[in-house]
């Protein structure tokens, strides 16, 4: 027994409730337990609890044994001076306070402890593995979606600092998060700073010119600087010294971007000129990244291949044998959907209070597969369904924020197992 396991079990009323009784031998009925404190001061809030034939209304603290009382120093603090009902685990000291004490230990479940601790000690990676299937499905899927809201939540949070800061304009929003996402995490960072580096009135200047787009980008993001040089890497240097000094552009350090132990389909160079192709065909971006209702249609223009000079070099000057289109993947293009599209459309349904918009968001992600990693393909192996990228991305914020850290009593999942098993 814990305290954080106590205050759990007093939430959600896990316990015999005829089992009530003050050590005075008073029967209690507990009305309402009350709103949990997640601050300083009592832990549960504007309780409801009969005593005998007295009904009050207050404040509850909750111990796993009384001496607990002494030991946290509640009988210095005037935030305890009020308290209507003192709950612990075990009594293992009688005190003077007065509010009366209610032992708890007696009305709960050996088998709630049970059911706790092999959650709480088990060294699987998911720990409900063997209980969840006993959960209503209709609770799992609430949750999922849930956990999908939260994971957007945190990842939304920033985006809307990022948003304020340039002057709530959507379109600069998504022009970093999509550079952002074609850094495919290893290079995020240096796509991310490369973006912020050209200003979107910029390239919108050049983008209906291919070589001047190649140009500014591959110039500015540095990787030029010490390129072997033919004919087409000089070309790209000669309009960057041109727009460079147009618009006052300094170039990046190429040792920011990273090569190894990526695919060279992978390189930046590839996903370079795969975003200038995009920047380039780009019409009305914002609009049609929103509004559009047909994944296909997204697929289709997101599914951008590399400038004819990137189809057989990897790196500048290099030439390779074997001439082939590098075109966007479609996992490459799901990852974008997942990580950029869904949730700048989620966030701008948000802010401009269109809740079609938040729900094409879901369900946008509904209509892509799911993602095949270790966290997912550990779903799969327990028969936890993982059918498509809102169910993949809502049981990888299950397992990084809950699963992994065994925060099993702040889950819905977890709150099931114990309370079905609990009576």
């Amino acid at each position: 027994m814990n305290e954080k396991l106590l205050q759990f079990i007093w939430q959600f009323s896990l316990y015999a409730p005829q089992n009530l009784f003050t050590h005075s031998g008073e029967p209690v009925v507990v009305i309402h337990p009350g709103s949990r404190n997640q601050d300083a001061g009592p832990d549960f809030l504007e309780a409801k609890i009969k005593i005998g034939t007295t009904t009050l209304v207050g404040h509850v603290e909750l111990h796993v044994h009384s001496s607990d009382w002494k030991k946290h120093k509640h009988d210095e603090d005037n935030a305890y001076d009020h308290i209507i009902l003192h709950v612990v685990y075990r009594t293992d000291m009688q005190l003077s306070l007065k509010a009366p004490e209610l032992e708890l230990g007696p009305a709960i479940s050996n088998e709630v402890i049970m059911r706790y601790t092999y959650l709480l000690q088990t060294t699987s990676l998911i720990p409900c593995e063997n209980q969840h299937r006993n959960v209503n499905e209709l609770t799992k899927q609430n949750w999922q979606q849930r956990m999908l809201v939260e994971r957007w939540d945190k990842k939304l949070t920033e985006w809307r600092q990022v948003w304020s800061q340039i002057g709530n304009d959507w379109r600069v929003l998504l022009y970093y998060m999509l550079a952002s996402n074609f850094g495919f995490k290893i290079n995020s960072t240096p796509f991310l700073i490369l973006a912020k580096s050209l200003s979107i009135n910029t390239i919108a200047k050049i983008k209906g010119n291919l070589l001047q787009t190649e140009a500014l980008f591959f110039g500015q993001s540095g990787i030029l600087q010490s390129a072997e040089e033919d004919e087409y890497i000089l070309a790209l240097k000669n309009e960057y010294a041109y727009l460079s000094k147009k618009y006052q552009l300094t170039p990046l350090s190429a040792h920011l971007w990273k090569y190894m132990r990526i695919r060279p389909h992978n390189f930046p160079t590839i996903r370079l000129s795969q975003f200038s192709q995009l920047v380039h065909q780009s019409f009305h971006l914002f609009t049609n990244i929103i509004r559009e209702a047909d994944i296909q249609k997204i697929r289709n223009f997101l599914e951008v291949e590399t400038s004819d000079y990137w189809q057989n070099h990897f790196k500048p000057g290099i030439p390779v044998k074997k001439k082939h289109p590098r075109r966007l993947g479609a996992d490459s293009i799901d990852n974008i959907i997942i990580n950029t599209i869904a949730p700048i459309r989620f966030l701008y349904g948000i802010e401009m209070g269109e809740e079609k918009l938040k729900t094409s968001a879901f369900h946008l992600l509904e209509q892509v597969k799911a993602e095949n990693n270790k966290y997912t393909r550990a779903f799969s192996s327990i028969h936890w369904p993982v059918t498509n990228a809102a169910e993949s991305q809502s049981l990888l914020q299950l397992f990084q924020s809950y699963c992994s850290s065994h925060r099993c009593l702040e889950c819905a999942v977890g709150l099931s197992i114990l309370k079905n098993q609990g009576h």
